[in-house]
């Protein structure tokens, strides 16, 4: 590894089953970390566009689980489950998605909430079991515009709640 690579992360084993999508949020790192920690906000911005979500139940911890509905704007119910695989305030979650808990194709995301002076860049690196299952994600339910879409409504909740105030 030369000197110019350093530092930086070793992507050829995953990068064919990986979407990483990032965006800069106008808000204090810890409320947009906050943001995904309760589902009282999560509610109010998780999904795409059109998107509401319904949650069954919901546990912020290392090996809880958050078990939801999202509703499509067609009115098309998808099933949603994460499994929280590590927790560490307000820097990073990782997390494992799937439509349940045996679900064969979950897939893997890593959150990063790094400071970026008064904001937080927000880094969403997902990575799919094959190359396959992360082509039909892209082409199929438009991951990556949803992703940046999800990343959107995040900004726009938080932002908000820092122009009022009321982060509790």
């Amino acid at each position: 590894m030369s000197s110019t690579e350093r530092g930086t992360p070793a992507q050829s084993a995953t990068a064919d089953r990986e979407i990483v999508i990032s965006r800069v949020i106008d808000a204090p790192r810890e409320l947009v970390f906050e943001a995904f920690t309760e589902v009282r906000h999560l509610a109010r911005w998780w999904g795409p566009e059109g998107f509401t979500t319904t949650t069954q139940s919901f546990e912020f911890s290392v090996g809880g689980e958050w078990d939801f509905v999202m509703h499509g704007p067609d009115g098309t119910d998808y099933p949603e489950w994460i499994s929280w695989t590590e927790i560490a305030p307000p820097e990073r979650i990782a997390l494992l998605h799937g439509e349940s808990r045996d679900d064969p194709n979950a897939f893997e995301s890593v959150l990063t909430f790094e400071p970026d002076g008064a904001a937080t860049r927000i880094e969403m690196r997902t990575v799919f079991p094959t190359k396959e299952q992360r082509d039909e994600a892209v082409e199929k339910y438009h991951a990556i515009e949803g992703g940046q879409q999800t990343l959107g409504n995040l900004a726009a909740y938080v932002t908000e709640i820092a122009r009022l105030g009321d982060d509790g």
